[in-house]
């Protein structure tokens, strides 16, 4: 890290050598930038600056050591709240201060935690120690130089020596080059050789004069400051003689208190009571900085200068950031209210300055030459001064009421006609036509300057003036644009025309310039030109899409062949159209001063090639053109890591933030010191992957982070649209408990056991599952077989029903035929007797009585022999299941020819068959079936055989 520090600040040295090989401009003051104690929330003194290797400013306070990164002031307060009176950052990074009785150093670890050790805890003798303040530090290769007034404490390798003045008080101690001084008091200035104190040969002539500043000078000389009797030159021999400057008398009035070396062999000088001087090498007076053009404070306690070659002052109230380098310089006199610059000439050695207050002039004697501008306000001038004018060699004055002639510091009116706002020369003539808020006015240069006439044609303001021919002229206001064509002698018009034929309607005209050799009108929807062949504007797209946003311009000011000045309200751009026909253009480099100009007045003088005047609000700037911003900006530092979850609690160290502290806040900033602010661009990968939008703001919060690695990059952009190289640090959200590596891997055992457990239980399932398929299958089966057994048993008991139906035909066939058997039996008997009472003997006589009785009896016992029922009877039960005893369970009162005829019924038998059968006769079987049925307890609806059928 330290390295990569060393190492882009050599790069930033490195492109700032362009800005060092300038001198600092002697016309106008430079940008301060003030830090009062409400700002950096400390004591109001600051004793010591130093600025570290990264680029960091710190601060020898009476509070403790402040710290600024160009974000914000940090202070970090002392052990026992010590007051400090020195600084020195060492190229290791290490921070060395010193104060009242307390003198160690301070680390700077990554995230911005500051550690404080103590060195002084190891002097032996701390009552001294107590008595004594360290006003100054040296460090010298290894050894560390703590001086205070009464000895200096040199630590080097871990011990403390004191290095005394034999009885003598110190009082500062310089380091020159190689070389160590300290003076002795009352004998003056001694060299450190050693350990050592070697009086230098001519210490005599500076006895009691109080050196407070040592710095190298040429190639080998050393430039001596002292407290009240100037500056003095020193060679390497150790002679001494008075070197006599341009402002020696202010240095030893106002009491040099401290010096600083700048670039280019310049010097700056902090006084007691009057600021900042700088001088150059040639004694000549640079710069003069006071609190009447910015410092807060005239009392400079110490000085620094930056990486960027900016200077600071440690003021007696405050600290202060002096932009020497910029190539803006700027006049703001506190004293006197100029107001808003709207327009400046040049003219005659003197500035002139055309405000809203009146005509102010100034002495001017270039920028090569020092000067402290001091305007004045021409007597009668009060008032809106819209145009300065040189025509003919005269300082022409354009006001809002009228227009003047500048004579011997005095206003001679030239003309009534109100509101002059704009002077054009026709080329080639004596005549000038001026545009004022009634119209067209014509003047004409000759030994005296003539306003001729004022153009009755249009009474309308004119803003804009544009010769386009020998007689032809554009003009504007905000509302039109006009076509002027004027005689041959200038003095009368002859067309006059509104034209407005392809503008938007309602279009706001803001002028009409010449670009590049092309006539062109600036609006607020881009720029147009003029087609001459179909008598309409036209936007001039080609132009307008290479300008982008500043295609709205509303001025255009030239500078040069080719070079453009772009004012789009406030908003200044440099175009340039180069022969190979690629327009440039820079809309950044001037960043600084949007705003701080009347929007649609903006104003700049061009006073050569490599100087501008911008006027402002209140004041001017001056823009040198020969001082080149630098190219680098220091890539931005993480200067913090906050967890934010509750109260706000700094990360150090550790990457790996728990997962219960998921809100963190990441502040950065870039030591990049300007009047216009940085701006910065993030990107946290892992959380996004498109970069912020640029933003002044210097931290990001960041909530609910889920866990994982990011990476954060940041980048910052000055405002001239330089960007830095990207800074980043990775860190790590933790995972929650439920995901630690102990949480997984027990994850991991029960997913094994319940894969386990899935497993079993899938097998036990799966066996359940071919049991049930196995037992459905052999339900199915068995079912199958039921089926077909039942079916087959159904089968067979059709078949034994057929059978048994057979049978049963058989049977009632066999008792049908028995009983047919028994009636023709019955018959034949019955024939027979009948046969026997016709029967006659061989005599032809009729048979005895005796012998028909015998043969009846014989019939008789015939017809009553049961033997012929019983087999009937057995035969019937034996066909109809038992018929014969379901009867008799169910009617017991049924006697034997009861039973009889209710078989002969079930046979379906008719009565005659019953009847012979029975040996009665027909009404005896009806007398008989009548019975039966009362037996039987039968309905009249109920049919007797079918009863019988049915049991």
């Amino acid at each position: 890290m330290f390295i990569k520090t060393i190492l882009s600040t050599f790069i930033l040295v490195l492109c700032c050598s362009l800005i060092y090989a300038q001198h600092i401009p002697r016309v106008g003051s430079p940008f301060v930038q003030q830090y009062n104690k409400s700002a950096y929330h400390a004591g109001n003194q600051n004793w010591g600056l130093s600025i570290s290797p990264e680029g960091f400013v710190y601060a020898a306070n009476t509070e403790g050591l402040l710290s600024f990164d160009g974000q914000e002031w940090r202070l970090y307060a002392m052990p026992r709240h010590s007051s400090l009176r020195s600084v020195l950052v060492h190229t290791d990074g290490k921070i060395y201060v010193g104060g009242a009785g307390e003198f160690g150093f301070w680390t700077r670890s990554k995230f911005g935690k500051m550690n404080y050790s103590s060195i002084s805890d190891s002097v032996k003798n701390k009552e001294l120690l107590r008595n004594d303040d360290i006003w100054r530090i040296i460090i010298d290769k290894d050894a560390i130089y703590f001086h205070a007034f009464s000895k200096s404490y040199r630590y080097q390798n871990g011990k403390i020596e004191t290095i005394t003045a034999q009885g003598e008080p110190f009082l500062f101690g310089h380091q020159v080059r190689n070389n160590i001084y300290f003076e002795q008091i009352p004998s003056g200035l001694h060299q450190l050789n050693g350990k050592q104190l070697q009086r230098i040969p001519d210490a005599s002539k500076l006895q009691q004069a109080n050196i407070l500043s040592m710095l190298p000078y040429g190639k080998d000389q050393t430039l001596i400051a002292t407290a009240n009797n100037g500056l003095f030159l020193m060679n390497p021999s150790g002679e001494i003689s008075s070197w006599s400057v341009q402002a020696d008398d202010e240095l030893k009035r106002f009491q040099i208190n401290n010096a600083v070396k700048l670039y280019s062999d310049q010097y700056a000088f902090g006084t007691i009571q009057n600021g900042i001087y700088i001088l150059n090498s040639q004694g000549e007076t640079i710069q003069h900085i006071n609190k009447n053009n910015g410092l807060q404070n005239n009392t400079v306690l110490s000085m620094a200068v930056d990486k960027q070659a900016n200077l600071w002052a440690g003021l007696d109230n405050g600290i202060d950031r002096i932009d020497i380098n910029s190539p803006l310089y700027y006049f703001s006199d506190l004293t006197v209210n100029i107001g808003t610059v709207y327009s400046s000439i040049i003219y005659n050695n003197r500035i002139y300055l055309g405000t809203n207050q009146g005509l102010f002039y100034s002495d001017w004697k270039g920028v090569s030459n020092y000067q402290s501008l001091k305007f004045s306000i021409i007597p009668g001038s009060q008032g809106q001064v819209w145009q300065l004018a040189n025509i003919a060699g005269k300082l022409i004055v354009g006001h809002n009421s009228g227009t003047f002639e500048l004579t011997n510091n005095s206003l001679k009116r030239i003309s009534n006609v109100t509101g002059a706002w704009r002077f054009l020369q026709i080329i080639n003539t004596n005549y000038w036509l001026q545009g004022n808020y009634t119209g067209l006015g014509l003047m004409q240069a000759k030994e005296e300057i003539a306003f001729l006439k004022q153009f009755q044609n249009r009474k309308e303001p004119i803003r804009e003036i544009l010769q386009d021919g020998p007689n032809n002229f554009w003009l504007t206001n905000q509302q039109h644009v006009y076509n002027l064509i004027l005689s041959s002698n200038y003095d009368e018009v002859k067309e006059w025309k509104d034209l407005s034929n392809g503008l938007p309607k309602d279009a706001r005209v803001h002028g009409v310039y010449n670009l590049a050799n092309n006539t062109v009108f600036a609006t607020d929807s881009g720029f147009y030109r003029y087609d001459n062949v179909s008598n309409e504007f036209k936007a001039y797209d080609e132009l307008n899409s290479k300008l982008g946003s500043f295609s709205n311009a509303n001025k255009v000011i030239p500078i040069q062949d080719k070079e453009y000045w772009l004012i789009k309200k406030s908003h200044i751009a440099k175009i340039e159209f180069p022969n190979d026909g690629n327009l440039r253009i820079d809309s950044s480099s001037w960043n600084s001063l949007k705003g701080r100009m009347m929007n649609n007045y903006e104003h700049i003088l061009n006073v050569n090639k490599d100087l501008s005047l911008i006027g402002l609000d209140n004041g001017f700037a001056l823009y040198f053109n020969q001082y080149p911003a630098s190219k680098q900006i220091p890539k931005p530092i993480i200067t913090n890591l906050w967890n934010i979850t509750s109260d706000p609690s700094a990360i150090v160290d550790e990457m790996k933030i728990p997962n219960s502290q998921n809100n963190i806040r990441i502040a950065f900033a870039s030591p990049w010191y300007s009047s216009a602010p940085v701006q910065y661009q993030y990107l946290l990968e892992g959380y996004t992957d498109e970069w912020s939008t640029w933003d002044q703001v210097a931290y990001r919060d960041f909530t609910n982070l889920p866990f994982g690695k990011y990476t954060f990059k940041v980048r910052a952009m000055t405002a001239n649209g330089i960007q830095s190289e990207i800074s980043s640090f990775t860190f790590r959200i933790q995972a929650p408990w439920y995901f630690s590596w102990p949480m997984i891997i027990l994850y991991i055992l029960l997913a094994l056991a319940l894969v386990y457990l899935f497993r079993k239980n899938y097998e036990r399932r799966l066996l359940e599952h071919q049991r049930k398929i196995k037992d459905k299958i052999l339900a199915e089966h068995e079912e199958r077989m039921a089926r077909e057994a039942e079916e087959n048993e159904r089968k067979l008991m059709a078949l034994k029903n057929q059978q048994l139906e057979q049978e049963l035909e058989i049977k009632n066939r066999e008792l049908a035929n028995a009983a047919m058997n028994i009636v023709y039996k019955n018959e034949m008997l019955n024939n027979l007797h009948h046969e026997l009472t016709n029967l006659n003997d061989s005599n032809g006589n009729k048979l005895s009585n005796e012998q028909l009785r015998k043969v009846n009896k014989l019939i008789d016992e015939a017809h009553s022999d049961d033997r012929d029922w019983d087999l009937f009877e057995k035969s019937f039960n034996e066909a109809h299941e038992n018929f014969f005893k379901k009867l008799k369970t169910d009617y017991p009162e049924l006697v034997p020819n009861d039973l009889k005829l209710c078989a002969y019924l079930r046979l379906n038998m008719s009565s005659k068959e019953i009847a012979s059968l029975l040996n009665i006769s027909t009404r005896g079987v009806e007398i008989r079936r009548y019975r039966l049925r009362k037996k039987l307890a039968l309905p009249t609806s109920k049919n007797l055989t079918e009863f019988l059928l049915e049991l």
